[in-house]
């Protein structure tokens, strides 16, 4: 199958590319940006004038829930969602049921997922057995069978032994770790930001000292170790500031937000809608200030969705009784051209942090549009607004904070490796 799309605005920030030009595709590859390769006879013409077209996005937290919670969302609905959303990558959390800590377990979502359409599937694997840390897994059996990281997602790893052995197999079989950085004594039972907001809301709160004090321990026993580290989902200015005074020092640690973060504060949660229920908890304006801003001079190195699709009935209790996350994959794009427009950032930097640098992080190939890579391509309309509703999200997780809000960026066509997984009707 022969492809041209024509006439796109192609942003490639690996290459340094933001140019109008055509782009070539056979055999699954991208054979050739600007001049047509010789005798090349399109069996399909996609003609994206007005539209920009970059690498296929990545996404390094997408939860698919399967195995245990298809009540939630299926692995069907998720893949459809995210090439919906431009993903033709992505990475798997283990917090399924039971967790990602056998081969055969990786094994069988990977071969799920294979036969599917949509992106490829990347699991992480669990970092301790049943993520209930206190054993490690065999990290090495699960990387022969495809776990591409480790991490405990949003179970705690409460014994700092556990986790230093971790980091010293780890380095010594050249393993990433990913984790996110929350003592667990100190965010006991707290479903908000320790603020004013949930004291006047009667809410039980996660101090920022949650973050700060079980980063200070990792980033300290990575440096102990030479641990590859990257660092999930920060939401504190402080814990932003610890992370950009490591990297000064030369500490080799990586770090992402989740999109949710990047819009959002405390302030939100007062009308006590569950969907603002989030991990980490939504923080203060500060913080969500210095996020926007650590996002712009480079000191986070990814966006991602965090996607948690919750089965409604989940959402509608209390706040503090209700089931945490957002789905978020069709929302990572729109998103993450918002924060670039309110911040000045240019168009090519914004794709950066969802396309190149989180396949940096993750270790594939993906991420840019250089001739003999895979054909992983989003086609998007940057000026479309819509507005975000059951009826237009693909998830089976109807749950995120920007219900009924219009946003602004739609994906047209979503290829994966040269074949066309998504059109927009």
């Amino acid at each position: 199958m022969k492809i041209l799309i024509s006439n796109g605005r192609v942003v490639d920030p690996m290459n340094a590319r933001d140019e109008r030009a055509d782009l070539y595709i056979a055999a699954g590859k991208i054979v050739a940006v600007g001049d047509a390769p010789a005798d090349f006879h399109p069996n399909r013409v996609i003609d994206a004038s007005g539209l920009v077209v970059c690498p296929g996005l990545v996404d390094l937290s997408v939860r698919l829930r399967e195995p245990g919670f298809e009540y939630r969302a299926t692995l069907e609905s998720e893949m459809l969602a995210a090439a919906s959303g431009g993903i033709t990558s992505l990475a798997c959390p283990p917090d399924t049921d039971p967790p990602l800590d056998e081969p055969g377990l990786v094994e069988m979502l990977k071969f799920r997922a294979k036969n599917l359409p949509g992106p490829r599937v990347y699991p992480i694997g669990a970092l301790t057995q049943k993520l209930e840390g206190r054993m490690l897994t065999e990290m090495a059996e699960l990387t022969e069978a495809g776990c591409h990281a480790f991490t405990q997602a949003n179970a705690p790893m409460a014994d700092t032994q556990v986790l230093l052995r971790a980091m010293e197999y780890a380095a010594t079989f050249g393993f990433s770790l990913w984790l996110r950085p929350q003592d667990v004594s100190l965010a006991k039972d707290g479903v908000a930001h320790d603020g004013a907001v949930a004291s006047r809301l009667g809410l039980p709160g996660i101090s920022s000292l949650a973050e700060t004090v079980a980063l200070a321990t990792i980033l300290q026993l990575a440096r102990a170790t030479g641990a590859r580290v990257h660092l999930a989902r920060l939401s504190t200015r402080e814990g932003i500031a610890m992370v950009r005074a490591a990297k000064a020092q030369g500490l080799a640690v990586t770090c992402d937000v989740a999109t949710t973060h990047v819009h959002l504060s405390e302030n939100d949660l007062i009308g006590f809608d569950a969907h603002f229920h989030l991990v980490p908890p939504l923080r203060g304006l500060r913080d969500r200030d210095a996020i926007r801003e650590a996002l712009r001079d480079g000191s986070i190195d990814a966006l991602c969705s965090d996607h948690t699709p919750v089965d409604e009935d989940e959402k509608q209790v209390p706040f503090g009784e209700s089931a945490p996350g957002a789905s978020g994959v069709e929302l990572l794009l729109p998103l993450t051209l918002k924060w670039a427009r309110e911040m000045g950032v240019p168009l090519i930097n914004a794709i950066d942090l969802i396309s190149w640098k989180p396949a940096q992080i993750l270790g594939v190939s993906g991420g840019h549009l250089s001739p003999g890579s895979a054909a992983d391509i989003c086609i998007f309309d940057e000026m479309a607004e819509w507005t975000v509703s059951a009826r237009t999200l693909a998830s089976q997780g109807g749950n995120t904070p920007f219900l009924n809000q219009p946003v602004q960026g739609q994906v047209r066509y979503t290829l994966i490796d040269g074949h066309l997984d998504f059109e927009a009707a």
